[in-house]
């Protein structure tokens, strides 16, 4: 049996979105997540709450700086009530161009890294205040400050505690941070097991002892690109679109760190240049097989539950897989979990 968990995200605010939820929890997994990309990640979950008894539900991320701490806060605590003590908030920065250009967020980018820091603190503090294990909300940070809250304002107390926090982060200083203060690191797609065991848990533990914490209080939560299917056929499509996103993800300097490590920074840059012209196709052609096995889980589903292990088992806590409802999924997670 593995102590591995097993996620997966749902979208949209739906009744077909709720029972997928409901069935990923049939079969076994441990937690339903929302993203935010053209939707509400808050706006589903009460949904996926009502439809579930056991499951995690939560974020996986929202956006951090297009919201007060506060109305984090707000949200997060209603969810943790209504879903019994399941909620987790995780977090991530989004980049400059989408916090300003998308979402007109009004202040100076500088220090993102440590702007979601106090952001973290700022909900700790909040959270302590509407337990009562703070009696006054006093939050005075270079970022935010909050120093009004009256009863009529404040929430009162959950028997199950505060919700967890999350973060989600890629580079040296977010990876300590999220062992400093977070509940768990919310790593990207753009990664690798090798990577996360050379790289980000040293890190995370780095943080971790910085903040005097136990790194193993801190979840690493892994979503590796996936191929499964039926039939080669569907596998071959998803082989396809997989490289697609590898190329992607490659073309930008941000993660090539991660490219670096496995000696292929080469072809970082090479994505890098062909993503200026807009030859996309032509990266994905850059992306070979090797690369695809270490970005990648790859099985038939009778092989599945063995690759998950053999990739992430000891790597990371939890795992984010994308669940399409079929049957076999049923088979996998039996097969995770030892039943």
């Amino acid at each position: 049996m593995t102590d591995l968990q097993i996620d997966t995200p749902i979208k949209g605010l739906s009744t077909e979105s709720a029972t997928l939820a409901k069935r990923a929890e049939e079969f076994g997994f441990d937690g339903v997540f929302t993203p935010e990309l053209d939707e509400d990640p808050f706006l589903p979950l009460p949904l996926v709450a009502d439809r579930t008894d056991e499951t995690d539900v939560g974020t996986r991320i929202a956006t951090a700086f297009t919201r007060s701490p506060l109305v984090l806060a707000y949200a997060a605590w209603d969810l943790q009530r209504f879903s019994d003590g399941r909620m987790i908030l995780g977090l991530g920065t989004q980049v400059k161009g989408h916090n300003e250009r998308r979402f007109s967020v009004d202040f100076e980018w500088e220090r993102p890294g440590p702007r979601l820091r106090e952001e973290v603190l700022a909900l700790r503090h909040i959270f302590d205040v509407f337990q009562g294990t703070e009696e006054d909300l006093e939050f005075d940070g270079e970022f935010y400050q909050f120093s009004l809250m009256t009863e009529e304002f404040n929430p009162g107390p959950l028997e199950t505690g505060p919700p967890k926090i999350w973060v989600a982060g890629v580079n040296e200083y977010m990876l300590k941070m999220a062992g400093e203060v977070s509940d768990g690191l919310c790593m990207h797609a753009f990664n690798t097991p090798k990577y996360t065991e050379e790289v980000i848990a040293p890190l995370v533990a780095e943080g971790a002892e910085i903040g005097d914490r136990d790194p193993d209080d801190v979840t690493l939560s892994a979503s590796p690109f996936l191929i499964t299917g039926e039939t080669e056929d569907e596998r071959a499509e998803r082989r396809r679109e997989v490289k697609r996103r590898i190329a992607f993800y490659g073309s930008t300097r941000t993660y090539h760190d991660v490219l670096e490590l496995h000696g292929w920074k080469d072809v970082g840059m090479e994505l890098h240049e062909l993503s200026k012209e807009g030859e996309w196709e032509e990266m994905a052609d850059l992306i070979t097989d090797e690369m695809v096995d270490a970005f990648a889980i790859e099985a038939p589903s009778e092989e599945l539950a063995d690759e998950i292990l053999e990739k992430y088992g000891g790597v990371a806590d939890r795992i984010q897989l994308t669940f399409d409802g079929g049957d076999y999924w049923n088979r996998v997670i039996d097969e995770l979990k030892g039943e």
